[in-house]
């Protein structure tokens, strides 16, 4: 499978593109159209602001470019922790900015009254899958995932969530939607479990090939 790892300035391009050739990808970093438009799956990672997540993809121009590859054409698309939040109509980092759209989900800060759970929620925890998702066969749940992030996902349709986390509260950590798939989770960072996400990912796709 030929994946495409957009390069937009946001960071985490070296560990995802490693990991999804370990997992057993075709990988291009590249954030050029001709690129997008010849790639049979696009990966959006990144760690950052969600408002400079959204001026990096405006000001390369691809907005409308992966608006046509992934939601016209429907080709695999995998979002991973700012990727997956840039997903949603709005994120309130810098007051409410527009994000990509693709899911009706908005993306909140952590608010917790007790100092008991810090802000970010950084390290391993675990993840409780939600359903059945061919992207977490092969693993247990809940699976002890790795995680970097001050907000989270908030999607108005349950029906799409394949996966959660207890920090404070329950929230979102995982869905998808159609051909759109979003992890708030790292799973270049995630060592095995991460990799074997990874593989079933590409493998979902292959075998449609």
């Amino acid at each position: 499978m030929k994946v495409v790892v957009i390069d937009y300035g946001m960071g985490n391009l070296h560990s995802v593109s490693k990991a999804l050739e370990t997992a057993g990808a075709e990988v291009l970093v590249s954030n050029r159209s001709g690129d997008l438009e010849m790639a049979e799956g696009i990966v959006l990672p990144g760690v950052g602001s969600f408002v400079q997540g959204m001026k990096h993809l405006v000001g390369l121009d691809l907005i409308d470019k992966l608006y046509q590859e992934v939601i016209i054409k429907k080709k695999p698309f995998l979002g991973i922790c700012l990727g997956m939040q840039l997903a949603a109509k709005t994120g309130e980092e810098g007051g409410s900015v527009n994000g990509l759209g693709w899911i009706d989900a908005k993306v909140i800060r952590f608010d917790f009254q007790s100092n008991e759970y810090k802000v970010p929620h950084m390290g391993w925890d675990d993840v409780k899958f939600v359903g059945v998702s061919p992207l977490f066969a092969g693993l247990d749940s809940p699976a002890t995932l790795y995680f970097v992030h001050s907000y989270h996902f908030v999607p108005a349709d349950r029906k799409i969530v394949t996966g959660v986390c207890d920090y404070g509260d329950e929230f979102v950590v995982s869905v998808s939607k159609d051909n759109i798939h979003l992890f708030q989770f790292h799973p270049e960072k995630s060592q095995a479990k991460g990799l074997k996400i990874l593989a079933n990912f590409i493998d979902m796709y292959r075998n449609k090939e």
